[in-house]
């Protein structure tokens, strides 16, 4: 079944459009990743998504319901929204926070049933913070003050969660943690996460669905295919660097002398090899004259067929060779 779907729709703000025509649609338990430039629209697509802001034209639909025509408590039951806005009151504690999501479904002075305390428990075990529980929010780390922030969305308990930049701020461990989170929920909940990001890497490899957008409109496809077809490289590639569609990570195209050598031995040694003597501007040709044979803790050069082997015994050594041989 449908979980959501777009007709037509235009967003932007008073007379400026910044896409038109987006007819979009998403199943349930799905994660979707929504990429693109900076001011293509990724923002004002979630905002109209989640009501804070009327399409200019067209409509959306959730679980068959037209959403501008829902009233506030109908939509806050298909729906909850994370926004990257700070939080107010740090002096609140994570179960605070996390009840907050409860309040849809309870009564005039927001009372907790022992049902809704349940709820509260399992979605805050679900982000693993069962031994932050009582901890106050200036007492935790960003990464687990977004964890919570998700928590409250799930105890919100709706069929679809739109998130903003979720691992904005964040170091990298907390936004890979936060990106397996989320796709860990969409499975085991059967909720539909769609979130937008500048994590390309960590989006190609764990998206279900990518909504591609830029100034012509939005693609959507899973990675493999967006990535086969070369969009996500005339999206974002530039001469500068590229993605690289073998492992679908940005390689830079660094600036390369007159020096080739070829480069053998063990795989992941021979990978990071390449990868320093790319950066150093040396090119890696099949036929070159310099042989270097890589190994863990062992690194052979060769100048020709005839000369001896020197050895080194990191790539540091291995470059500083390079360096003093110019």
């Amino acid at each position: 079944m449908i979980l959501l779907n777009t007709l037509s729709l235009a967003i932007g703000y008073g007379n400026y459009v910044v896409q038109q025509d987006l007819n979009l649609s998403t199943e349930s338990g799905n994660l979707i990743c929504l990429i693109g430039t900076n001011g293509s629209g990724k923002s004002t697509l979630l905002r109209t998504l989640g009501g804070l802001q009327k399409p200019l034209k067209g409509n959306i639909f959730i679980n068959g319901e037209t959403l501008p025509g829902l009233s506030h408590s109908k939509r806050s039951l298909l729906l909850s929204l994370v926004l990257t806005d700070a939080i107010d009151d740090e002096n609140m504690t994570v179960f605070d926070l996390v009840s907050l999501g409860r309040f849809p479904y309870t009564n005039w002075i927001g009372s907790l049933t022992e049902r809704d305390r349940k709820i509260i428990q399992t979605a805050i075990e679900q982000v693993n913070l069962t031994t932050k529980v009582n901890a106050y929010l200036h007492e935790i780390s960003d990464g687990e003050k977004q964890r919570a922030i998700i928590a409250k969305a799930l105890t919100q308990d709706t069929p679809l969660v739109l998130l903003d930049e979720p691992t904005a701020h964040l170091d990298l461990p907390n936004r890979v943690e936060i990106m397996l989170l989320l796709r860990k929920l969409s499975v085991n909940t059967r909720k539909t996460f769609i979130l937008s990001t500048h994590e390309l890497d960590l989006a190609i490899q764990m998206a279900d669905n990518i909504w591609l957008i830029d100034k012509n409109g939005i693609e959507v496809g899973i990675p493999e295919d967006l990535m086969l077809s070369g969009r996500l490289q005339q999206i974002f590639g530039n001469s500068s660097f590229y993605f690289d569609r073998k492992d679908g990570h940005f390689s830079i195209q660094h600036l390369s002398g007159n020096l080739q050598v070829q480069v053998s031995g063990e795989e992941i040694p021979v990978l990071w090899t390449i990868r320093a003597l790319n950066r150093f501007g040396i090119k890696i040709a099949n036929h070159a004259d310099i042989r270097i044979t890589a190994n863990y803790h062992r690194f052979l050069i060769q100048q020709n067929e005839t000369s001896p082997c020197q050895e080194f015994h990191s790539i540091e050594e291995l470059l500083h060779f390079f360096k003093t041989n110019k």
